[in-house]
């Protein structure tokens, strides 16, 4: 179940393109060292790793929309807590359950789906409006 980030991804923002190319190179670690049933410890390391890239990444985001008085702003800055928020719960159901099935596809549903969609949606804006403004 390969994770790839692609082309039609890209925001146009060189560091958030890169940033947005590791958090999926990173998810497909996840999802295939749970889907090949590696050790809790491994699937957890990986989690945490996530959980403190995706901080770094939505840091930088909001950063350059502050410093650009991007005016979806807020917004944006909401669906970033409430994947924080998601992405906790997330991590508790993988302390309690372990790489099960049901973890991997809520990873699969709850992560993947959710950047996929944020990236394609809400980040291109952030690009677009980036690209006007020069």
């Amino acid at each position: 179940m390969a994770v790839n980030w692609t082309p039609a991804l890209a925001v146009g923002v060189a560091e958030i393109d890169r940033q947005h190319q590791e958090l999926f190179r990173r998810i497909d670690n996840l999802l295939t060292a749970m889907s090949q049933g590696k050790g809790k410890e491994e699937v957890g390391n990986i989690l945490k790793f996530l959980e403190d890239y995706v901080v770094v990444h939505f840091t930088a985001e909001e950063k350059l929309m502050q410093s650009h008085n991007y005016p979806a702003f807020n917004e944006h800055l909401a669906q970033h807590q409430a994947f924080i928020q998601d992405f906790a719960k997330l991590k508790e159901q993988f302390n309690r359950e372990g790489p099960s099935t049901m973890v991997v596809l809520a990873v699969q549903r709850r992560v993947v789906d959710w950047l996929r969609e944020h990236i394609s949606q809400r980040d291109k804006a952030i690009g677009e409006f980036l690209q006007k403004g020069k």
